[in-house]
């Protein structure tokens, strides 16, 4: 199966962009099934930094862990989860817009299944990510351009 992608614009430059997103305590503000995240590491982001997202699937929480495989600032950033029967593997690219005023951000999100997360990717994991990303992207955008509370 082919990664999900998700596209949008936003009205702020790429550093700014890339610095709330690579920061995990924004994580619940701009992505819906996010309930809470915190990091795992001492110190700022980096490469191999574990961060443990608790999300909502339905009606339960579930904990997951993912490490930042790599960062490119402010431009791209690689993610996977490492745990759970369920892991996401997750790219992200930011590209300047007028000169570097404003940024394009594309994710694309792709997902291993282990025992029952075999079953769970196509019959609940990707339909529920393929409704929710664009609404995180529409999120993100608010968010950092200040239309959001």
């Amino acid at each position: 199966m082919t990664a999900i992608r998700e596209i949008i614009d936003v009205d702020r430059t790429p550093a700014d962009v890339y610095a709330y997103i690579t920061d995990p305590s924004h994580l619940p503000e701009w992505q819906l099934s996010a309930v809470s995240a915190e990091s795992l590491d001492e110190g700022p982001i980096h490469t191999g930094s574990r961060v443990r997202v608790t999300r909502r699937i339905g009606s339960r929480q579930m904990p997951m862990t993912i490490r930042f495989d790599q960062l490119d600032p402010p431009y791209s950033w690689d993610l996977h989860g490492i745990d759970g029967p369920v892991r996401a593997r997750t790219h992200g690219r930011i590209e300047p817009l007028d000169d570097g005023r404003r940024s394009r951000v594309t994710i694309d999100i792709d997902f291993e299944g282990y025992g029952l997360g075999k079953v769970l990717i196509p019959l609940v994991v990707r339909p529920q990510v393929r409704k929710e990303l664009p609404r995180d992207e529409k999120l993100l955008k608010d968010r950092l351009e200040g239309t959001t509370d």
